[in-house]
């Protein structure tokens, strides 16, 4: 509990692809922090770069019998980056507990499970001790999965048999080569699923539209060509299209059916002025098993054919961030035996789909069995007033203290 009132303290704010700025943006000083704790523990780390400041952190986890002697090799992927404090009803930074809650930025996304899970660790490891009886784990700390999961695709590379010396390692005590002798037999990416194993999730596709007029006075607005209308026009073509989707969209028997939303617009420079440009930002949900190419294709075309937009100019850029869903092809003996497990404390666990995209879909491209699990819910995520509850908290550590000392095959 102090651990994780802790972690919330240090800001650890997503920059968003450039659009948030300010002192708590940035993960540097939250890994920073949780390289102290790997070190405190005894365990060898190891940074990766993956954007200017921002770093992957690796820690290794010794099992016996050890990844050379055939024994197990599971990774653990938890994002340090948070989502940002705009709005909120609470101190984002306080780590208050009360009624049985801690409150914070990332207290449940997924700062929970950070802290569950070094605990869970700190149990195992110890400065005088070079292995424990279970399997060897890899415990990924990434960087900037609120916004492309780019640390996680990063971390990937790191057990590519075709690599070389790669630029992007920053030194450390152990080395790429040691600490990924192979690939990982399963994953397990943290993030707050009320300890249900999720399986399935969809993937998503973001990007900006314009549509571009001619700017004039507002006393002669039919001498311009008013964007904001053209825009209009494009946002109802997308509701329609979401509705399309609702009805006749790829129905996953555990997502159900993909969504596309408008999420932000911006138009114009003044009051007295017909606005020249409109941007909005789309965010366009996808089934486990679309292609994210191909829906924002599909989605291009229907607004040229369904927006009139008069003499404006729509222009698309190119999505800013792609990503496809997590399959429950190759996954479902993992989640199966992690549910089991789960059992075992008195706590029901099905697996499960969900809406939301996460880390887990670019391990599961590597081609690593992957499932996504974790405490707190996601109804809590990014809200006003975060928080997570304080008994699902422990009760996440002695589950990840099991997972460390169980084969998971």
């Amino acid at each position: 509990l102090e651990l994780l009132r802790r972690l919330v303290q240090i800001p650890s704010v997503n920059p968003m692809a450039g659009r948030v700025e300010g002192p708590h943006v940035g993960e540097a000083r939250l890994t920073a922090f949780l390289q102290q704790q790997c070190e405190s523990l005894g365990l060898p780390w190891l940074r990766q770069r993956v954007h200017p400041g921002r770093d992957n952190l690796l820690a290794l986890l010794r099992g016996n019998p050890s990844v050379e002697d055939g024994g197990q090799f599971l990774l653990w992927d938890v994002h340090q980056d948070t989502v940002p404090v705009d709005g909120m009803t609470i101190d984002p930074f306080g780590g208050e507990i009360r009624d049985g809650r801690l409150y914070g930025r990332g207290a449940c996304d997924v700062k929970g499970a950070m802290a569950a899970i070094l605990t869970a660790i700190s149990r195992l490891a110890s400065a005088n001790q070079a292995s424990h009886a279970g399997p060897t784990v890899v415990i990924a700390f990434t960087v900037n999965e609120e916004c492309g999961f780019t640390g996680a695709q990063t971390l990937c590379n790191l057990w590519r048999s075709d690599r070389t010396e790669p630029a992007d390692i920053v030194p450390g005590k152990i080395s790429a080569e040691d600490l990924f002798p192979r690939a990982p037999d399963a994953a397990i990416v943290a993030e707050p699923t009320d300890l249900q194993v999720v399986v399935a999730h969809q993937g998503v596709a973001r990007w900006q539209c314009r549509t571009t007029g001619r700017a004039a006075h507002t006393s002669r607005p039919d001498a311009g060509i008013n964007a904001v209308y053209g825009m209009a026009q494009v946002v109802q073509a997308i509701e329609q299209y979401h509705a399309k989707l609702q009805r006749t969209g790829p129905d996953h028997p555990l997502c159900g059916r993909p969504s596309v939303c408008v999420s932000t617009f911006h138009g114009g420079v003044g009051v007295n002025t017909v606005p020249e440009s409109a941007t909005i930002d789309i965010d366009r949900r996808l089934g486990p098993d679309e292609n994210a190419e191909s829906a924002y294709d599909e989605m291009v075309r229907f607004i040229a054919q369904h927006a009139d937009v008069g003499r404006c100019k729509v222009e698309h850029d190119p999505p800013f961030m792609y990503c496809s869903g997590l399959s429950d092809g190759e996954n479902h003996s993992l989640a199966a035996r992690l549910a089991d497990l789960v059992h075992t404390h008195d706590r029901p666990s099905q697996l499960v789909g969900v809406p939301y995209a996460t880390d887990a879909v670019a391990i599961a491209a590597a081609g690593i069995p992957t499932v996504v699990f974790g405490p707190g819910s996601i109804a809590q995520a990014h809200t006003a007033d975060e928080f997570i509850n304080i008994e699902e908290l422990r009760l996440a550590s002695d589950i990840f203290f099991d997972i460390a000392q169980t084969s998971m095959s």
